[in-house]
Protein backbone atom coordinates (compact mmCIF):
# COMPACT_ATOMS: atom_id res chain seq x y z
CA UNK A 1 0.00 0.00 0.00
CA UNK A 2 1.71 3.19 -1.10
CA UNK A 3 0.76 6.09 1.74
CA UNK A 4 2.52 9.46 1.00
CA UNK A 5 1.95 12.77 1.28
CA UNK A 6 1.33 16.19 3.52
CA UNK A 7 -0.94 16.75 6.74
CA UNK A 8 -2.86 19.72 4.47
CA UNK A 9 -4.38 17.42 2.04
CA UNK A 10 -4.75 14.28 4.45
CA UNK A 11 -4.84 14.01 8.17
CA UNK A 12 -3.51 12.09 10.43
CA UNK A 13 -6.50 10.82 11.90
CA UNK A 14 -7.64 9.83 8.51
CA UNK A 15 -3.99 7.99 7.78
CA UNK A 16 -4.38 6.04 11.14
CA UNK A 17 -7.69 5.22 10.28
CA UNK A 18 -6.77 3.91 6.92
CA UNK A 19 -4.25 1.74 7.65
CA UNK A 20 -6.13 0.43 10.82
CA UNK A 21 -9.08 -0.66 8.60
CA UNK A 22 -6.55 -2.76 6.11
CA UNK A 23 -4.75 -4.07 9.12
CA UNK A 24 -1.22 -3.34 7.95
CA UNK A 25 2.02 -3.72 9.52
CA UNK A 26 5.06 -1.36 8.64
CA UNK A 27 6.29 2.28 9.80
CA UNK A 28 4.41 5.92 9.71
CA UNK A 29 7.24 8.68 9.08
CA UNK A 30 5.71 11.93 10.05
CA UNK A 31 7.85 15.17 9.34
CA UNK A 32 7.61 18.73 10.30
CA UNK A 33 9.51 21.76 10.84
CA UNK A 34 12.85 20.00 11.26
CA UNK A 35 10.52 17.16 13.25
CA UNK A 36 10.35 13.73 13.10
CA UNK A 37 7.58 11.08 14.63
CA UNK A 38 8.04 7.39 13.98
CA UNK A 39 4.94 5.00 14.33
CA UNK A 40 5.55 1.49 14.22
CA UNK A 41 2.15 -0.40 13.78
CA UNK A 42 1.68 -4.29 14.09
CA UNK A 43 -1.64 -5.60 12.00
CA UNK A 44 -3.63 -2.28 12.35
CA UNK A 45 -2.34 -1.81 16.06
CA UNK A 46 0.26 0.77 16.81
CA UNK A 47 3.30 -0.82 18.84
CA UNK A 48 5.40 2.17 19.28
CA UNK A 49 5.84 5.57 18.77
CA UNK A 50 9.81 7.66 18.30
CA UNK A 51 9.71 10.89 18.76
CA UNK A 52 13.54 12.25 17.41
CA UNK A 53 13.38 15.42 18.99
CA UNK A 54 12.01 14.20 22.54
CA UNK A 55 13.51 15.69 25.47
CA UNK A 56 16.04 14.05 27.39
CA UNK A 57 13.31 14.29 30.60
CA UNK A 58 10.72 12.04 28.22
CA UNK A 59 13.08 9.30 27.52
CA UNK A 60 12.53 5.88 29.33
CA UNK A 61 14.94 6.29 32.00
CA UNK A 62 14.30 9.43 33.05
CA UNK A 63 10.39 9.07 33.07
CA UNK A 64 11.15 5.48 35.32
CA UNK A 65 13.35 8.38 37.63
CA UNK A 66 10.78 11.44 37.70
CA UNK A 67 7.97 8.60 38.58
CA UNK A 68 10.34 7.35 41.19
CA UNK A 69 10.13 3.58 39.98
CA UNK A 70 14.09 4.03 40.17
CA UNK A 71 16.67 5.84 41.47
CA UNK A 72 19.41 8.28 39.14
CA UNK A 73 22.52 5.61 40.07
CA UNK A 74 20.14 2.78 38.73
CA UNK A 75 19.74 4.67 35.81
CA UNK A 76 23.61 5.68 34.81
CA UNK A 77 24.50 1.27 35.80
CA UNK A 78 21.75 0.49 33.55
CA UNK A 79 23.02 2.74 30.78
CA UNK A 80 26.55 1.83 31.17
CA UNK A 81 25.48 -1.93 31.14
CA UNK A 82 23.12 -1.15 27.64
CA UNK A 83 25.75 0.80 26.00
CA UNK A 84 28.22 -2.59 26.74
CA UNK A 85 25.45 -5.07 25.69
CA UNK A 86 23.70 -2.83 23.36
CA UNK A 87 20.33 -4.33 24.54
CA UNK A 88 17.17 -2.47 25.31
CA UNK A 89 17.44 -0.50 28.39
CA UNK A 90 13.98 -1.67 29.53
CA UNK A 91 15.50 -5.57 29.27
CA UNK A 92 18.01 -4.33 31.47
CA UNK A 93 16.66 -2.56 34.33
CA UNK A 94 13.88 -5.23 34.35
CA UNK A 95 17.21 -8.01 34.84
CA UNK A 96 18.45 -6.08 37.10
CA UNK A 97 15.63 -5.84 39.66
CA UNK A 98 15.30 -2.09 39.39
CA UNK A 99 11.43 -2.32 37.59
CA UNK A 100 9.02 -5.13 37.08
CA UNK A 101 8.02 -6.18 33.52
CA UNK A 102 4.11 -5.07 34.69
CA UNK A 103 6.37 -1.23 35.54
CA UNK A 104 7.93 -1.28 32.42
CA UNK A 105 4.84 -2.04 30.28
CA UNK A 106 3.22 0.76 32.00
CA UNK A 107 5.78 3.39 31.49
CA UNK A 108 6.07 2.31 27.69
CA UNK A 109 2.72 2.30 27.23
CA UNK A 110 2.52 6.35 28.35
CA UNK A 111 5.70 7.23 26.48
CA UNK A 112 3.87 5.61 23.29
CA UNK A 113 0.50 7.74 23.92
CA UNK A 114 2.06 10.84 24.97
CA UNK A 115 3.99 10.90 21.35
CA UNK A 116 1.83 9.57 19.33
CA UNK A 117 -1.29 12.42 20.45
CA UNK A 118 1.57 14.92 19.38
CA UNK A 119 0.71 14.13 15.86
CA UNK A 120 -2.52 15.49 16.56
CA UNK A 121 -1.27 18.96 16.81
CA UNK A 122 0.23 19.27 13.32
CA UNK A 123 -1.36 20.86 10.44
CA UNK A 124 1.79 20.71 8.26
CA UNK A 125 4.24 18.96 7.26
CA UNK A 126 4.41 15.20 4.97
CA UNK A 127 4.05 11.42 5.75
CA UNK A 128 5.25 8.16 4.29
CA UNK A 129 4.23 4.53 5.06
CA UNK A 130 6.77 1.97 4.90
CA UNK A 131 5.17 -1.41 4.62
CA UNK A 132 7.02 -4.14 6.47
CA UNK A 133 7.37 -6.32 9.25
CA UNK A 134 7.12 -5.08 12.67
CA UNK A 135 8.51 -7.14 15.31
CA UNK A 136 7.76 -6.24 19.34
CA UNK A 137 8.15 -8.03 22.95
CA UNK A 138 4.00 -8.53 24.02
CA UNK A 139 5.79 -8.85 27.81
CA UNK A 140 6.85 -5.05 27.58
CA UNK A 141 4.48 -3.54 24.83
CA UNK A 142 0.41 -3.61 24.75
CA UNK A 143 -0.55 -2.79 21.11
CA UNK A 144 -3.24 -0.17 20.83
CA UNK A 145 -5.59 -0.09 18.42
CA UNK A 146 -6.31 2.99 16.17
CA UNK A 147 -10.22 2.88 16.89
CA UNK A 148 -9.09 3.48 20.62
CA UNK A 149 -6.23 5.69 19.46
CA UNK A 150 -8.94 8.37 17.44
CA UNK A 151 -11.65 7.42 20.23
CA UNK A 152 -9.43 9.29 22.85
CA UNK A 153 -7.59 11.88 21.20
CA UNK A 154 -11.43 13.07 20.61
CA UNK A 155 -12.23 12.40 23.74
CA UNK A 156 -8.94 14.30 25.20
CA UNK A 157 -9.68 17.44 23.14
CA UNK A 158 -13.18 17.45 24.41
CA UNK A 159 -12.62 17.22 27.72
CA UNK A 160 -9.25 19.82 27.69
CA UNK A 161 -10.79 22.75 27.52
CA UNK A 162 -13.44 22.35 30.64
CA UNK A 163 -10.26 20.71 32.57
CA UNK A 164 -7.97 23.89 32.54
CA UNK A 165 -10.83 26.48 33.90
CA UNK A 166 -9.75 24.79 37.26
CA UNK A 167 -6.23 22.75 36.63
CA UNK A 168 -4.43 26.29 35.27
CA UNK A 169 -1.08 25.82 35.49
CA UNK A 170 1.56 22.72 36.61
CA UNK A 171 2.97 24.90 39.34
CA UNK A 172 -0.38 24.62 40.80
CA UNK A 173 -0.66 22.86 43.93
CA UNK A 174 -4.07 21.37 46.39
CA UNK A 175 -4.82 20.93 49.59
CA UNK A 176 -6.97 18.16 51.07
CA UNK A 177 -10.31 18.88 52.43
CA UNK A 178 -11.07 15.14 53.30
CA UNK A 179 -8.51 12.67 54.43
CA UNK A 180 -9.61 9.19 52.98
CA UNK A 181 -8.24 5.95 54.08
CA UNK A 182 -10.19 3.84 51.09
CA UNK A 183 -11.24 4.65 47.70
CA UNK A 184 -14.82 4.47 48.68
CA UNK A 185 -16.61 5.83 45.52
CA UNK A 186 -13.25 7.29 43.84
CA UNK A 187 -12.13 5.32 40.71
CA UNK A 188 -8.83 4.02 39.94
CA UNK A 189 -7.30 7.13 38.78
CA UNK A 190 -8.62 9.42 40.99
CA UNK A 191 -7.57 7.72 43.95
CA UNK A 192 -3.92 7.31 43.07
CA UNK A 193 -3.61 11.05 42.38
CA UNK A 194 -5.45 11.90 45.70
CA UNK A 195 -2.48 9.59 47.48
CA UNK A 196 -0.28 11.75 45.44
CA UNK A 197 -1.55 15.51 46.06
CA UNK A 198 -0.27 15.55 49.75
CA UNK A 199 0.54 19.30 50.12
CA UNK A 200 3.23 21.11 48.11
CA UNK A 201 3.11 18.64 45.30
CA UNK A 202 2.65 20.45 42.62
CA UNK A 203 0.66 19.35 39.00
CA UNK A 204 3.76 18.41 37.21
CA UNK A 205 4.99 16.30 40.22
CA UNK A 206 1.75 14.63 40.81
CA UNK A 207 1.73 14.04 36.68
CA UNK A 208 5.15 12.47 36.61
CA UNK A 209 4.74 10.34 39.67
CA UNK A 210 0.99 9.03 38.75
CA UNK A 211 2.23 7.36 35.11
CA UNK A 212 -1.45 8.59 34.13
CA UNK A 213 -0.32 11.28 31.31
CA UNK A 214 -0.62 14.91 31.60
CA UNK A 215 -4.30 14.39 30.71
CA UNK A 216 -5.63 11.95 32.59
CA UNK A 217 -3.85 13.36 35.75
CA UNK A 218 -5.54 16.96 35.36
CA UNK A 219 -8.67 15.04 34.74
CA UNK A 220 -8.56 13.08 37.79
CA UNK A 221 -7.41 16.60 39.84
CA UNK A 222 -10.34 18.22 37.81
CA UNK A 223 -12.77 15.70 39.57
CA UNK A 224 -11.24 15.77 42.91
CA UNK A 225 -12.37 19.22 43.33
CA UNK A 226 -15.29 18.98 42.20
CA UNK A 227 -16.31 16.82 44.67
CA UNK A 228 -14.56 19.14 47.25
CA UNK A 229 -11.73 16.67 48.00
CA UNK A 230 -9.02 18.59 47.35
CA UNK A 231 -8.98 22.42 47.19
CA UNK A 232 -6.50 24.13 44.27
CA UNK A 233 -4.21 26.61 45.57
CA UNK A 234 -3.11 29.04 42.95
CA UNK A 235 1.00 28.95 42.28
CA UNK A 236 2.61 32.45 43.41
CA UNK A 237 1.85 35.37 41.33
CA UNK A 238 4.30 36.09 38.99
CA UNK A 239 4.85 39.55 37.95
CA UNK A 240 2.91 41.14 35.37
CA UNK A 241 5.22 41.20 32.75
CA UNK A 242 6.14 37.25 33.16
CA UNK A 243 2.30 36.52 33.12
CA UNK A 244 1.61 38.25 29.52
CA UNK A 245 5.24 36.92 28.06
CA UNK A 246 4.39 33.41 29.08
CA UNK A 247 0.66 33.75 28.35
CA UNK A 248 1.09 35.27 24.77
CA UNK A 249 4.23 33.04 24.30
CA UNK A 250 2.44 29.65 25.26
CA UNK A 251 -0.62 30.72 22.73
CA UNK A 252 1.40 31.85 20.50
CA UNK A 253 3.02 28.23 20.42
CA UNK A 254 -0.33 26.77 20.02
CA UNK A 255 -1.70 28.83 17.63
CA UNK A 256 1.83 28.28 15.67
CA UNK A 257 1.11 24.63 15.99
CA UNK A 258 -2.08 25.43 14.21
CA UNK A 259 -5.84 23.54 14.68
CA UNK A 260 -4.68 20.27 13.25
CA UNK A 261 -5.89 18.91 16.91
CA UNK A 262 -8.86 20.36 16.52
CA UNK A 263 -10.08 19.80 13.13
CA UNK A 264 -8.44 15.92 13.42
CA UNK A 265 -10.77 15.16 16.15
CA UNK A 266 -13.60 16.76 14.84
CA UNK A 267 -12.53 14.75 11.80
CA UNK A 268 -12.61 11.44 13.80
CA UNK A 269 -16.37 12.06 15.90
CA UNK A 270 -17.94 13.28 12.41
CA UNK A 271 -16.60 9.79 10.93
CA UNK A 272 -17.52 8.35 14.23
CA UNK A 273 -21.28 9.38 14.21
CA UNK A 274 -21.31 8.16 10.74
CA UNK A 275 -20.31 4.56 11.40
CA UNK A 276 -22.74 4.96 14.47
CA UNK A 277 -25.47 5.13 11.80
CA UNK A 278 -24.60 2.75 9.79
CA UNK A 279 -23.99 0.23 12.16
CA UNK A 280 -27.43 1.02 13.96
CA UNK A 281 -29.78 1.64 10.68
CA UNK A 282 -31.05 4.66 12.69
CA UNK A 283 -30.71 8.11 13.28
CA UNK A 284 -30.17 10.51 15.71
CA UNK A 285 -33.70 10.26 16.13
CA UNK A 286 -34.40 7.11 15.44
CA UNK A 287 -35.42 7.62 11.52
CA UNK A 288 -33.82 4.87 9.51
CA UNK A 289 -30.18 6.15 8.24
CA UNK A 290 -31.32 5.65 4.83
CA UNK A 291 -33.84 8.85 5.34
CA UNK A 292 -31.32 12.17 4.01
CA UNK A 293 -30.16 14.59 7.01
CA UNK A 294 -31.18 18.06 5.89
CA UNK A 295 -29.81 19.95 9.14
CA UNK A 296 -26.44 21.17 9.89
CA UNK A 297 -26.04 19.53 13.54
CA UNK A 298 -22.13 17.87 11.90
CA UNK A 299 -20.76 21.55 11.01
CA UNK A 300 -22.67 23.32 14.10
CA UNK A 301 -20.15 20.19 16.01
CA UNK A 302 -17.20 20.67 14.34
CA UNK A 303 -17.38 24.99 14.89
CA UNK A 304 -17.70 24.24 18.51
CA UNK A 305 -13.68 23.42 18.42
CA UNK A 306 -12.84 25.98 16.06
CA UNK A 307 -14.66 28.80 18.17
CA UNK A 308 -12.35 28.22 20.54
CA UNK A 309 -9.07 28.51 18.49
CA UNK A 310 -10.02 31.73 17.49
CA UNK A 311 -11.17 32.85 20.83
CA UNK A 312 -7.45 31.99 21.89
CA UNK A 313 -5.90 33.85 19.09
CA UNK A 314 -8.41 36.69 19.97
CA UNK A 315 -6.86 36.74 23.54
CA UNK A 316 -3.64 36.83 22.09
CA UNK A 317 -4.17 39.61 19.89
CA UNK A 318 -5.69 41.82 22.76
CA UNK A 319 -2.52 40.82 25.17
CA UNK A 320 -0.09 42.19 22.30
CA UNK A 321 -1.88 45.05 20.75
CA UNK A 322 -4.00 45.90 24.26
CA UNK A 323 -7.66 45.54 22.22
CA UNK A 324 -9.56 43.03 20.54
CA UNK A 325 -9.31 43.26 16.51
CA UNK A 326 -11.82 45.34 14.78
CA UNK A 327 -11.88 42.45 11.82
CA UNK A 328 -10.82 38.52 12.14
CA UNK A 329 -8.76 39.65 9.31
CA UNK A 330 -6.25 41.10 11.90
CA UNK A 331 -5.43 37.80 13.31
CA UNK A 332 -4.65 36.24 9.44
CA UNK A 333 -2.32 39.74 9.42
CA UNK A 334 -0.71 39.35 12.52
CA UNK A 335 0.09 35.22 11.67
CA UNK A 336 -2.37 34.22 14.47
CA UNK A 337 -4.92 32.25 12.08
CA UNK A 338 -5.39 31.23 8.27
CA UNK A 339 -7.84 32.76 6.23
CA UNK A 340 -9.46 29.02 6.03
CA UNK A 341 -9.88 29.34 9.96
CA UNK A 342 -12.16 32.43 9.98
CA UNK A 343 -14.87 30.21 8.44
CA UNK A 344 -14.36 26.56 8.89
CA UNK A 345 -16.40 24.13 8.50
CA UNK A 346 -18.42 26.74 6.73
CA UNK A 347 -18.27 28.37 3.74
CA UNK A 348 -18.96 32.32 5.18
CA UNK A 349 -17.07 33.82 7.65
CA UNK A 350 -17.94 33.41 11.85
CA UNK A 351 -19.59 36.56 12.85
CA UNK A 352 -17.48 38.95 14.62
CA UNK A 353 -18.26 42.22 16.40
CA UNK A 354 -16.03 43.90 18.72
CA UNK A 355 -18.37 45.57 21.46
CA UNK A 356 -16.76 47.56 24.30
CA UNK A 357 -14.03 46.15 25.83
CA UNK A 358 -15.18 42.55 24.68
CA UNK A 359 -17.00 41.19 21.60
CA UNK A 360 -19.10 38.81 20.26
CA UNK A 361 -18.24 35.71 18.37
CA UNK A 362 -20.25 33.11 16.41
CA UNK A 363 -21.05 30.39 13.91
CA UNK A 364 -22.42 31.86 10.27
CA UNK A 365 -26.48 31.78 9.99
CA UNK A 366 -26.35 28.12 7.21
Amino acid sequence: MALTGTLQDFGIAEILQLIGQQSKSGVLHVEARAEEIHVAMSNGSVVSAEYAGRRARDRLGSLLVRAELIAPGQLEKALALQKRTLRRLGDVLVEMGAVTQEQLRETTALQTSQTLYRLFEWKTGSYHFEPRDVTFDPETVTPMRCESVLLEGYRILDEWPMVRRKITSPEMTFDRLQELETPGALGRSEWRVYRLAVPGATVERITDRSRLGEFETAKALFNLVNLAVLRAVAPPPRSATQGVEAYARGWRDRLRRGAAGVLATAVIGIGLAALLLVATGRGASGAPATQPLDDNRLERFVSRYQVERIRAALEVYRVENGVYPATLDALVDAGLARPRDLRYPWSQHHAYRRQGEGYLLAPPLE
